[in-house]
């Protein structure tokens, strides 16, 4: 046996694309190691038989559930008694059981990228914004087909000068979007589970969510995925929107019933929407693939070479300091009492 058996070991789940010479800088606090599975089954009995002991620290990205799976309190339950942190390369981290990771003993002390990504999420919904409410997907869709703007001619679009955008989810990529939206002279609301202070709300008014939804031209979700935000817009709330709606979703699939909004464009009640994020990705339901009035982008809100190298910078920072120091630079904020 080598003295160096007894350094930590940290492991990566996932791929490094930006921030290799980062990542191999942490072989000087541990021995960096790979699973060798393809799948779940092959991940958990790797676990099982001890491969992976003595892993302190592991960096995962969202395509690593491919091998994983959700870490949920089954994969929690087998990971090595050994590990520490878990550096998750995103901001939204639903994949992620935080409670199972708490619980266990020792706990599992779970980190994200929370701001990021905000710039290029938030780059992407005034996209969606932009184009759902000018109707162009369907004159781009009808000059691919070689028929110019189409015959008939698509509705007129709107422009955003003027429109009330109610923003749901206050948080970094919000109040980002904030910003961008009222430079094309939108009006921005927002509903938060509390209030901001003047000086992150940066003005924009605070309304109730029934409020939101029935004065909101534009509605953009913004919000995290748990259990309280599943399908928080479903068909009741389509209901108390004003007709003609646009509806923007650029953070999780499953924020909004997806055949909800089906029926709600179909019946009119919403003019368009344009998704970056879908309930069962890369499924995306047929109801909207059909409608011209959709733009649909497959989840690329933070599909840029600037946003991934610093996503995955800040994640590969969580790891060394957790390693170095004990201490997080971003712990999820469920965590935050968490000794």
């Amino acid at each position: 046996m080598g003295s160096n058996d007894a350094r930590p070991r940290i492991l990566l789940l996932g791929e490094i694309a930006h921030a290799q010479r980062s990542w191999e800088a942490l072989s000087e606090l541990g021995e960096l190691v790979q699973p060798n599975s393809k799948n779940r089954a092959e991940f958990l009995q790797e676990c099982r038989d001890g491969k992976l002991d003595g892993v302190v620290a592991a960096y995962r990205t969202f395509a690593s559930a491919k091998i994983t799976g959700l870490i949920d309190e089954e994969l929690v339950n087998v990971l090595p008694k050994s590990l520490k942190y878990l550096s998750h390369c995103g901001a939204g981290y639903d994949s992620v059981d935080v409670h199972a990771c708490s619980a266990r003993s020792p706990p599992i002390h779970v980190s994200n990228v929370p701001t990021a990504v905000d710039d290029a999420t938030a780059d992407v919904t005034m996209f969606l914004i932009i184009g759902a409410l000018r109707n162009f997907n369907t004159g781009m869709q009808a000059l691919r087909e070689g028929k110019w703007i189409g015959k008939p001619a698509p509705a007129l679009g709107h422009d955003p000068e003027g429109k009330v955008l109610g923003i749901l989810g206050m948080g970094g990529i919000g109040r980002n979007l904030k910003k961008k939206a009222e430079a094309f002279g939108m009006k921005v609301v927002y509903h938060n589970r509390r209030p901001l202070s003047d000086e992150l709300s940066g003005g924009a008014q605070y309304v109730t969510f029934d409020e939101l939804l029935s004065t909101s031209d534009v509605l953009s979700l913004n919000l995290p995925l748990n259990k309280n935000t599943r399908h928080i817009i479903g068909k009741p709330e389509f209901a108390k929107m004003k007709d003609g709606v646009v509806v923007v979703n650029s953070a999780r699939g499953p924020v909004m019933d997806e055949a909800a909004l089906v029926e709600a464009l179909d019946s009119g009640k919403v003019l368009s929407a344009g998704l970056d994020v879908f309930e069962e990705e890369p499924k995306v339901h047929p109801g909207l693939i059909r409608n011209p009035n959709v733009m649909l982008v497959p989840h690329m809100g933070t599909y840029t070479v600037e946003t991934m190298a610093a996503m995955e910078e800040w994640a590969i920072a969580n790891v060394r300091l957790g390693l170095e120091t004990g201490k997080l630079k971003s712990p999820v904020p469920e965590q935050d009492k968490l000794k």
